[in-house]
């Protein structure tokens, strides 16, 4: 039998560890940009400066093969109910743990005991943002079976997707209406009028700090500046976005797209890369040029990601019922909070009594094999 420990540690501990981190990450079953080093130490450090959250390590032989970053909540939600919950932010647009290829079942197999252990006061177990299929979706169905747990869905909801085999052409061509694709290209050839326009996408560092601060501002501009939610509205989440992408080009795993005329960007997107899959991270646009759609044009040469061998699909990380992305990509993908039974008879029956009043039923949609 392989030597397996579950081991939960301030996360300021494994900043000495970080290539095992790392190691783990290009390795797991299901990849999570948000819970790599890169993105989540920063995280923690703009978000969590007391150090209430911890990581949950997985180990096999020795070796890294699952990690969850988790926070023992007072509140669920606007409830107060006591429960152990992974943690996320505003920004952080996925909660899968990063798992290892082959240590699903292991991982949650070691997960549950030790929530039972560790309860506190907690009623339960709660993961949010959780793909709703894929491996470890079906690992973390088969051991709650394993060991009679009840796993409720509480809230699901779909978000645009990127997955074909189709040229980027077929797919634009099939994703809209000739009446709207000749109006885009009306807009562009009048956008084209008015100066040199360019995309240009690049994976490397250069000219990166200048880009950043262009991203920031263009946001900024906009109706998210004017709302106070733009990244440049606050210092954390200033720090994050300059840190994360800074982390992300120097591995190899951002891509910048900008649209340009006469070298102002009129549009600009950040993707996270991490075969085989990728995340549409954040983009913005000159509201000034609304009338050219220019984010619309920008997400039409996206479209390019089709053409990419290494990637497969590509996660929007956008909203539900997104107005503007919903009607490019045609592909969905579930995603969904669920809450987990943990410790004894009489902790498990007060959760069930919970689950009933808040479960919902899983669509069919949402037990696809689709990432």
């Amino acid at each position: 039998m392989p030597s397996r420990s579950f081991v939960c540690i301030p996360w300021r501990g494994i900043a000495g560890d970080l290539a095992a981190w790392d190691a783990l990450s290009n390795r797991a079953a299901e990849p999570n940009p948000f819970f790599e080093s890169w993105y989540l130490l920063p995280s923690l450090e703009a978000f969590d400066p007391e150090g209430d959250v911890e990581l949950l390590c997985y180990e096999e032989q020795g070796r890294l093969c699952g990690l969850l970053p988790i926070v023992r909540r007072s509140r669920y939600y606007r409830y107060p109910i006591p429960n152990l919950s992974s943690w996320l932010h505003d920004n952080c647009f996925l909660g899968s743990p990063l798992v290892a290829r082959g240590c699903e079942h292991g991982f949650f197999r070691a997960l549950f005991p030790w929530a039972d252990r560790n309860a506190g006061t907690a009623l339960f177990l709660h993961l949010s943002r959780l793909p709703l299929a894929g491996p470890l979706h079906t690992a973390l169905l088969g051991v709650c079976h394993e060991q009679n747990r009840t796993a409720a869905l509480v809230h699901h909801e779909e978000r645009a997707l990127l997955a074909s085999d189709q040229a980027p052409e077929t797919y634009f061509e099939a994703a809209m209406s000739a009446k709207k694709r000749k109006e885009l290209r009306r807009q562009y050839n009048r956008l084209s009028e008015l100066g040199d326009l360019r995309f240009d996408r690049r994976e490397d560092s250069a000219g990166l700090d200048r880009w950043l601060g262009d991203f920031l501002a263009l946001e900024a501009a906009g109706w998210k500046g004017k709302a106070g939610s733009a990244l440049a509205s606050a210092r954390a989440t200033e720090r994050l976005f300059t840190a994360a992408l800074r982390s992300a080009a120097e591995r190899g795993k951002l891509e910048r797209l900008t649209l340009s005329l006469d070298g102002k960007p009129l549009a600009m997107l950040a993707t996270f890369l991490t075969p085989p899959g990728a995340f549409s991270f954040k983009t913005a646009f000159d509201e000034g040029y609304a009338r050219f759609s220019p984010g619309v044009l920008l997400q039409r040469e996206n479209l390019a990601m089709l053409d990419r061998k290494d990637v497969h699909w590509t996660d929007s990380c956008a909203a539900a019922d997104h107005p503007m992305i919903d009607h490019i990509w045609h592909e969905r993908r579930a995603i969904g909070r669920l809450s987990i039974a943990i410790g004894g008879k009489m902790r498990r029956a007060l959760f069930s009594q919970l689950a009933r009043r808040e479960t919902v039923r899983i669509p069919q949609t949402a037990q696809s094999d689709n990432p």
